[in-house]
């Protein structure tokens, strides 16, 4: 009994202590939320970070709540600024019209928002035609495939690195990167791998490759010009939600497959 009430003290103190943190100063409010609200840039490209039901309807999911569980934390209004694409998202953020947002850890995202350490991780995967001879990823970079994908989404800007051989063709966001593959008769379509799963049920003439062709690290991000001060709060935020089990809580909440919660940062 005594060993049992040990254990259970520890873990109340374990969680405590993931929770402790310094209440955010002036300066990181003032920058997180430049016109007295604290916009967040959402992209429900992505159905494992946020989705809604209509255009019309309020879009929920594991970024939704980790946004207003921030502006709650900073005692701000949170604005939510909703995108269909990640590329579009990025750009707000960028371009300082959001003042924080979701996205896909990439070098060349990296030349003007700083990431956080992820807080989830999700797989990027290919579909073929049911009749295609590809049985492998490793199967797909050659010069006679098109490979589809969304437009500036992180498997487009990985994609474009890494693939030597095979064309790249671009879809409007990624959800559409299926209907767009189908119609237009291409080889391949890439992707985030329970988005592809959800659109087999509506395509039973393709399927998709066994594992993954990446692993694709999700984090919360600010514009560059901000302070050390300021991206030092995002990250501690985002190891805080991880370590207390609000992301997992999320994941779980939200019923979402096919991604886990991110290792503790460096």
């Amino acid at each position: 009994m005594r060993a049992l009430i040990i254990l259970i003290l520890l873990t109340f103190l374990s969680t405590e202590s993931s929770m402790a943190h310094t209440p955010a100063s002036p300066i990181v409010k003032s920058e997180l939320a430049p016109t007295g609200k604290i916009r967040a840039s959402i992209n429900v490209g992505n159905p494992i970070l946020a989705k809604r039901d209509s255009e019309h309807t309020k879009p929920y999911g594991v970024s939704i709540d980790l946004a207003t569980n921030l502006a709650k934390e900073l005692g701000l209004e949170l604005e939510l600024v909703v995108f269909d694409s990640a590329g579009k998202s990025v750009d707000a953020v960028s371009n300082k019209k959001a003042d924080f947002g979701f996205f896909a850890i990439d070098p060349v995202r990296g030349k003007e928002i700083t990431f956080t350490h992820a807080y989830i991780v999700i797989e990027g995967a290919y579909v073929v035609p049911n009749n295609s001879p590809i049985q492998k990823n490793e199967e797909v970079d050659q010069s006679k495939n098109r490979i589809v994908v969304g437009k500036g989404s992180a498997y487009d800007l990985y994609l474009t690195r890494e693939i030597k051989n095979a064309q790249i063709v671009h879809a409007p966001t990624s959800p559409k990167v299926v209907e767009f593959f189908v119609s237009g008769g291409y080889e391949v379509g890439a992707g985030v791998k329970q988005q592809l799963e959800m659109d087999l049920r509506n395509y039973p003439t393709i399927r998709i490759l066994p594992g993954r062709f990446m692993e694709i690290n999700q984090s919360m991000g600010v514009n560059k010009d901000l302070s050390e001060e300021t991206k030092s709060y995002l990250k501690d935020y985002v190891e805080r939600m991880k370590a207390s089990g609000f992301v997992a809580e999320a994941l779980v909440r939200h019923k979402i497959q096919g991604a886990s919660v991110a290792p503790a940062g460096n």
